[in-house]
């Protein structure tokens, strides 16, 4: 199996299940659930917790959805869910467990691993993982949208939640955004730019948008944010203070 470990935009799903039919039938509801939606997604299947399943699923970057059988001859999912979140320290990826052992449910549940669901294999298993997936997609949408368009022949698709700042280029229709990784031109006013996104994003002045999402803190009183990043951030216009103040705390 050869894996992509650059393609971060799409929402990977990780599956380890060693009955060769169920693997199969877990792929096949996975791509009746995202044929629903325009999004870019990816299968990996495993058959065994081993070295090789350790090391591959640290080097797939991005969103990640697993689903794990509880129990295989070379391991159990609740130990593989307990080295994601513990060992690896990825307590955002999405965890569905999957068993044909009812038995084990309080024992996954119990281990606070953050688990979506646990799905018993003999009780309307299809129903359920369906929705399961939905809660993993909602989850996938509030924290990695990406902004997708081109300019000058280019195609962009930027991670919402990399994206600092959006500045209107002066005597221009065009903006910069600022991101972790540099910064990028796209066409079009601050206002029709900031319709492609969502709410996280606050117009602090006529031609600057700021990602509350990167913000550590704002002061009030000198009107100034520090950024996640170290930097300060102080073009906040007066009568959008306020405003900032409430959405920094969660309040706007």
């Amino acid at each position: 199996m050869e894996i992509s470990y650059e393609e971060i935009g799409m929402i990977n799903f990780i599956i380890c299940e060693d009955e060769p039919e169920l693997l199969k039938e877990y792929q096949h509801q996975i791509d009746k659930f995202m044929m629903k939606y325009d999004l870019e997604y990816k299968c990996y299947t495993f058959n065994r917790y081993d070295k090789k399943w350790d090391n591959e699923i640290q080097k797939i970057k991005g969103f990640k959805v697993y689903l794990l059988d509880i129990k295989t001859d070379t391991g159990s999912g609740i130990n593989a869910a307990r080295k994601i979140r513990e060992e690896y320290d990825d307590w955002v990826s999405m965890i569905i467990m999957i068993s044909g052992y009812a038995e084990y449910k309080y024992e996954a549940l119990g281990k606070r691993l953050m688990l979506v669901d646990f799905i018993n294999k003999l009780d309307h298993p299809e129903k359920k993982l369906q929705d399961a997936l939905l809660i993993c997609l909602k989850h996938y949408d509030n924290k990695y949208k990406s902004l997708k368009y081109t300019y000058k022949n280019v195609a962009y698709n930027l991670e919402y939640r990399n994206i600092i700042t959006i500045e209107k280029e002066i005597d221009s229709k065009r903006c910069i955004i600022h991101t972790k990784d540099g910064d990028y031109l796209i066409q079009g006013t601050l206002n029709e730019v900031l319709e492609k996104l969502d709410k996280r994003f606050f117009k602090c002045n006529r031609g600057i948008a700021i990602n509350i999402e990167q913000v550590q803190c704002y002061n009030l009183s000198k009107n100034v944010a520090v950024l996640k990043n170290g930097e300060e951030f102080n073009e906040i216009s007066r009568s959008k203070k306020r405003e900032m103040f409430n959405r920094v705390r969660g309040v706007g």
